[in-house]
């Protein structure tokens, strides 16, 4: 190449500004869903990596790999992400994209969001001093799934059985489980486990609620639950179940009741997280967060089509009612 055509594309370059004259980052973003099933998770995370100085299409690109539900495809699906370089790998929406994530990569940072202990799972070695690739985000959505049986017992207090719904695939089912078994013991209570994975048996589940004349149905912390809330709450409504699930879109969408995690924090957090690493932090000098917002929504809709009536005090402990 002649020296005038080499400083001619050199003075276009730098014409054209520093994104054209050096490629933008990369994120790859696994998810276990798809785009419209996690809209409202995508926004928050957006927030997040937009208060580090990033924005998606600007300064920072973001590579997607979606599950759509299948959970199995999650660990083809990160090794697909690491085989890409690229600079940070966001798992977000469970243990199982965490755990995808983690196998997939012992080099690429890379950032988790979740609702069951990270230390228990195996995600990390320790909360302050994560250490290795990852750091990321975990909420009490798992650890408060005991309190859904207990609210629900208040509103049905003069029940003795209540059925709980459990994901057996789910990494955090067992420990799940054994805190229902003693929080039904310790209530004098009989614990019925109804068990699903897949869309096709969610109807079962209800129809075998109401059967039972059960006081109510319990559902476990899981993101293949908490994203098909709709469902859920249709067929919560067409058998008149009490029901109660981790995620507010639950209640929003015709159910009774929902108890969890804060998501939009710990979705937002997670894009902080990003942010930062791609600033040039370390995952393994960022301790993992932990959100300790639990938040409480009520559909009085659904209370008066059950013929429930709530205490005063779990009214007033709520974070929202929908009238």
């Amino acid at each position: 190449m002649r020296r005038r055509d080499f400083i001619a594309i050199a003075g276009a370059l730098a014409w054209m500004g520093p994104t054209f004259a050096q490629a933008m980052p990369v994120l790859g973003y696994l998810g276990p869903e798809n785009p419209d099933r996690f809209s409202s998770r995508l926004k928050a995370f957006r927030e997040g990596l937009a208060e580090t100085g990033y924005i998606e299409g600007r300064n920072v690109t973001i590579d997607y790999q979606w599950a759509d539900g299948h959970y199995n495809r999650l660990p083809a699906l990160a090794k697909e992400l690491a085989s890409r370089s690229v600079n940070v790998i966001v798992g977000a929406g469970g243990a199982e994209v965490a755990l995808a994530a983690k196998s997939a990569t012992s080099t690429i940072p890379v950032v988790f969001e979740m609702g069951g202990d990270p230390i228990a799972l195996g995600v990390v070695d320790s909360l302050s001093r994560p250490g290795g690739n990852l750091t990321g985000v975990s909420s009490l959505s798992v650890e408060v799934s005991r309190k859904r049986l207990e609210f629900l017992h208040e509103v049905r207090a003069d029940s003795k059985i209540f059925a709980f719904a459990l994901n057996p695939t789910s990494p955090t089912s067992n420990s799940q489980l054994k805190n229902l078994e003693t929080a039904a013991t310790s209530l004098g209570l009989e614990l019925a486990v109804l068990k699903a994975n897949d869309e096709q048996e969610f109807e079962a589940m209800f129809i075998a609620a109401r059967d039972m004349r059960a006081g109510g149905l319990v559902f476990s912390s899981d993101p293949y639950f908490a994203f098909r809330s709709q469902q859920l709450a249709a067929f919560a409504v067409r058998y008149a179940v009490a029901a109660m699930t981790q995620s507010r879109d639950f209640p929003k969408a015709g159910g009774l009741m929902s108890y969890g995690g804060d998501f939009h924090q710990s979705h937002r957090h997670a894009g902080i997280y990003a942010g930062r690493i791609l600033k040039g932090e370390k995952p393994s000098d960022l301790p993992v967060q932990r959100v300790t917002k639990v938040e409480l929504f009520i559909n009085l809709k659904a209370a008066h089509g059950l013929g429930i009536s709530f205490p005063p005090w779990v009214l007033s402990s709520a974070d929202a009612v929908i009238e």
